[in-house]
C-alpha cells in the first residue's frame, strides 16, 4: 500500500467501520448503536492523536541518528540560497548553531554591542540592495531588545528576516530561562511569524518568510528556531531523554512520550528540499488606471510629483527610474529613499517650500509616499488640486481621504513600474517652463537664506550651518549618507545633498534615534567602496557610541559628525517657551571624541578655539580612507532645523 493511500485508509477506516456495522444492527437497537459510535469515535480520536505525534509520518521518514547534521545548517543553507551575504547578531546559546553554519557557507557573520543595531543594520542592507536583510538573536530578552527596530522596519517597509531563538519545544511555558510568548510580541509587528516544531520544517517556513518579506508591501518577518530544532540529535538526545531506563509504567510512559518526541523533531530532517526563492507576488497597476492617469496629467498646467521610498523598490531599477523621472519632465520633490534620484542641483529637483508648492499645482502626483504627518495629514493639498496616488498598500494609499483630501485617482501597484510605463504614455509632452522656474526661484531664495545664516555670529561655540555648507563642499560623490538626529540633522536635510540614488538613510516616519551606528554598518558592507559619512545630533549619538567597538572589530571605517549642542535642543526649544523648565533637556559638551578613541577608533575635536573646518574634515576622510573609523566632535551653537536660525 502506498503512502498516501495508508494515511488516507488510517484516516477514514474508522467511520467505514461504524458505517456498516450500523447499518447491520436491528432497527431500535440503541445500545448496540451506541456502542459502535462509542468505538468508531475512539478509534478516530486514537488515529487523530498518533498524526499529531507524528507516528505515521516516521513510518515513513527515519530518523538518522548517527547524523552530526543539525538545524543551524539548513537555516544557513535557505539564507546562501536566496543570496544573503551579512548576518548580523548579537550571540547568544539559543542561536549559536545558525552563526556557526553561515560563516561555515560564507555567509559574513557580524556581532553588534546591542541587538537593535543588528537589526538596523540588516535594514539598512534591505533598503540599499533590494534583498532581505536578516538579523539572529537569541531568545527573550535578545528579542526584546530589536522591537524598536523591528517597528522602524515595520513602518518604513523594509524587508528584515528576524531569526530568534528559543526555549526547546517541551519547555516552553513551563518556566524556562528567557521563554516568553515571543509569537505575541511580534504578531504586530510584522507581516509573517511562523514558530518550527520540527526540523524538517525549517527550509519552507523560511523560504515562505522570505517571500512574504518582499511581496506586496515589504515588511519585517519572523521566525522562531527553539534550541531543540537547531542542535545536532546527539545533543538534544542527551538533554531531553533520560540516561537511565525507566523503571514502573508511568516512568515508561513519560520515556516513551519524550523519545517519540525527539524522533518526530528530527524524522526527515536530511532529506533533499527546495532552498531557493519563491515567487513575488508584486501588485501592478492595471494599463486602464494608468491610461486614466496620463489623461489626467496631459491636461496639466502645474503639474508636480512628489516621490517616496516606495519608488526605489525592485523591480525597477533606480537608473531606469531616474530616466523614466526627467522623460516625464515633471518638478518633483524627493523624499525617504528617494532623495538623491537625480543627484546634485538637477533642474527638476526642488528641495524647499513644498507646502507652497503642492497649494499652487493644479495636478500632483504622490508616488510612494502617503498623507500623514509629512503632508499635514493631506491638508496642503489643494481641493482643486486633482489627486493621483500610487502605492502598494491600499489602507495606507487611502489615509485620511476621508477627512482633507480626495484622490482623482487611486492606483494600487507597483510605484517604480508604474512611474515607467506612465513616462512612456506621456512621452514627447512638454509643459511651460515658467512653472518649474517660478518653483525654482523659491529655492534660491530660500538657498540664501542659509547663506545669510550661515555668516551670522554665533555667541561661543562654532555656526553649524557654515559647518555644513563646508561639509556639503567636500563630500565625494561615492558618499552614502546616515543621519540620525534632531536639529543638527534638520538643518542638514537642507543643506547636505546625496550624489545619487540609494545614498541617503535616515529612519523614517517612525523618527527614531538611534539607527545610526546600525544603518552605517550595513551601508559600509553593502557599499565597501563608498564613503559612509554618519551626522549624529549629540543626543542621537549615545545610542551609536559603543558601535564604534564594532567598527573597530570588524574593519569597517565610517566617519561620524556628531553636532555637540549640549542637549536635546528639538525639545527644549518648545518645552521652554510653553512650560517654562528646561528640565531632562540639558546635556553636557561631551568630549565624544575620546570615548570613541577609547574604543580604538580615531577621535578628532573641532571647536571655535580650532576653527580650521576644512582641515579637520579633511584629516577624518583620510583617516577613515586608512581604514579607521572616525569621530569629529563639533561644538555648536543650536540652531532650529525648522529655519536655520542659531541662537546667539
Amino acid at each position: 500500500m502506498k503512502g498516501t493511500e495508508f494515511l488516507w485508509s488510517q484516516r477514514h477506516f474508522p467511520w467505514r467501520v461504524m458505517e456498516t456495522l450500523t447499518a447491520a444492527a436491528p432497527a431500535g437497537s440503541f445500545f448496540p448503536s451506541f456502542l459502535l459510535l462509542a468505538c468508531g469515535t475512539l478509534v478516530a480520536a486514537l488515529v487523530g492523536c498518533a498524526h499529531r505525534l507524528g507516528l505515521f509520518y516516521q513510518l515513513m521518514h527515519k530518523v538518522d541518528k548517527a547524523s552530526i547534521q543539525h538545524g543551524g545548517e539548513n537555516v544557513a543553507a535557505v539564507l546562501r540560497a536566496h543570496g544573503v551575504r551579512f548576518l548580523f547578531t548579537l550571540v547568544g546559546g539559543h542561536i549559536s548553531p545558525i552563526l556557526v553554519a553561515c560563516e561555515k557557507l560564507g555567509i559574513r557573520v557580524v556581532d553588534t554591542r546591542h541587538e537593535v543595531t543588528a537589526v538596523f543594520a540588516a535594514d539598512a542592507v534591505a533598503r540599499l540592495t533590494g534583498t532581505v536583510g536578516v538579523a539572529a538573536v537569541t531568545a527573550g530578552p535578545g528579542l526584546t531588545n530589536t522591537v524598536t527596530a523591528v517597528k522602524n522596519a515595520q513602518i518604513a517597509q523594509s524587508p528584515v528576516l528576524l531569526l530568534g531563538g528559543a526555549a526547546s519545544t517541551l519547555l516552553q511555558n513551563r518556566g524556562a530561562l528567557q521563554a516568553i510568548d515571543q509569537m505575541a510580541l511580534f504578531r504586530p509587528l510584522c507581516k509573517f511569524c511562523a514558530s518550527v516544531r520540527r526540523v524538517r520544517d525549517i527550509v519552507p517556513t523560511l523560504r515562505a518568510a522570505m517571500v512574504a518579506a518582499q511581496s506586496g508591501t515589504p515588511g519585517p518577518v519572523f521566525v522562531e528556531l527553539p534550541v531543540d530544532v537547531l542542535y545536532p540529535y546527539f545533543i538534544v538526545q542527551k538533554e531531553m531523554v533520560p540516561a537511565k531506563p525507566p523503571k514502573g509504567l508511568v516512568a515508561r510512559m513519560v520515556t516513551w512520550y519524550l523519545e517519540n518526541h525527539l524522533a518526530n523533531l528530527f524524522a526527515g530532517a536530511w532529506e533533499p528540499r527546495p532552498e531557493g526563492p519563491l515567487p513575488l507576488d508584486i501588485p501592478q497597476a492595471s494599463p486602464q488606471q494608468v491610461q486614466r492617469c496620463v489623461e489626467i496629467l496631459s491636461r496639466a498646467k502645474r503639474p508636480l510629483v512628489v516621490l517616496g521610498s516606495q519608488a526605489l523598490l525592485p523591480p525597477t531599477p533606480a537608473d531606469r527610474l531616474r530616466t523614466a523621472v526627467e522623460t516625464l519632465g515633471i518638478p518633483c520633490f524627493l523624499g525617504g529613499m528617494a532623495r538623491g534620484l537625480l543627484g546634485r542641483n538637477h533642474p527638476l529637483h526642488i528641495r524647499q517650500n513644498r507646502s507652497a508648492a503642492l497649494k499652487k499645482a493644479d495636478v500632483v502626483l504622490l508616488a510612494g509616499i502617503v498623507c500623514d504627518f509629512r503632508l499635514s495629514y493631506g491638508r496642503v493639498l489643494s481641493r482643486s488640486s486633482k489627486i493621483i496616488i500610487v502605492n502598494r498598500n491600499r489602507k495606507e494609499m487611502l489615509m485620511n481621504s476621508d477627512m482633507f483630501w480626495k484622490p482623482q485617482e487611486a492606483v494600487q501597484g507597483d510605484v517604480g513600474s508604474f512611474v515607467v510605463t506612465l513616462a512612456e504614455g506621456l512621452k514627447g509632452q512638454t509643459w511651460a517652463s515658467d512653472w518649474a522656474e517660478e518653483l525654482r526661484q523659491a529655492d534660491r531664495q530660500k538657498e540664501q537664506t542659509f547663506r545669510e545664516k550661515a555668516l551670522t555670529p554665533v555667541g561661543q561655540h562654532l555656526n553649524p550651518v557654515r559647518v555644513l555648507q563646508l561639509v556639503e563642499e567636500i563630500l565625494p560623490d561615492n558618499t552614502i549618507l546616515v543621519v540620525d538626529g534632531g536639529d543638527f540633522v534638520g538643518t542638514a536635510a537642507h543643506l547636505v545633498q546625496p550624489r545619487g540614488p540609494l545614498r541617503w538613510l535616515d529612519p523614517g516616519a517612525f523618527g527614531t534615534l538611534g539607527v545610526g551606528a546600525g544603518f552605517a554598518l550595513g551601508a559600509k558592507l553593502c557599499r565597501p567602496d563608498a564613503e559612509v559619512w554618519c551626522l549624529f545630533g549629540d543626543g542621537a549619538f549615545g545610542y551609536s557610541l559603543i558601535e564604534f567597538d564594532t567598527f573597530v572589530r570588524h574593519k569597517i571605517p565610517v566617519i561620524a559628525l556628531v553636532g555637540n549642542d549640549a542637549g536635546w535642543t528639538q525639545i527644549s526649544r518648545e518645552q521652554v517657551p510653553c512650560l517654562g523648565s528646561n528640565v531632562a533637556c540639558g546635556l553636557a559638551y561631551t568630549d565624544y571624541h575620546r570615548a570613541a578613541m577609547g574604543l580604538g577608533a580615531q577621535g578628532l575635536l573641532l571647536s571655535r578655539e580650532k576653527d580650521q573646518v576644512v582641515e579637520v574634515l579633511r584629516d577624518a576622510q583620510q583617516q577613515c580612507r586608512d581604514g579607521h573609523p572616525v569621530v569629529v566632535n563639533i561644538l555648536i551653537g543650536r540652531t532650529d532645523f525648522r529655519d536655520g536660525s542659531i541662537a546667539v
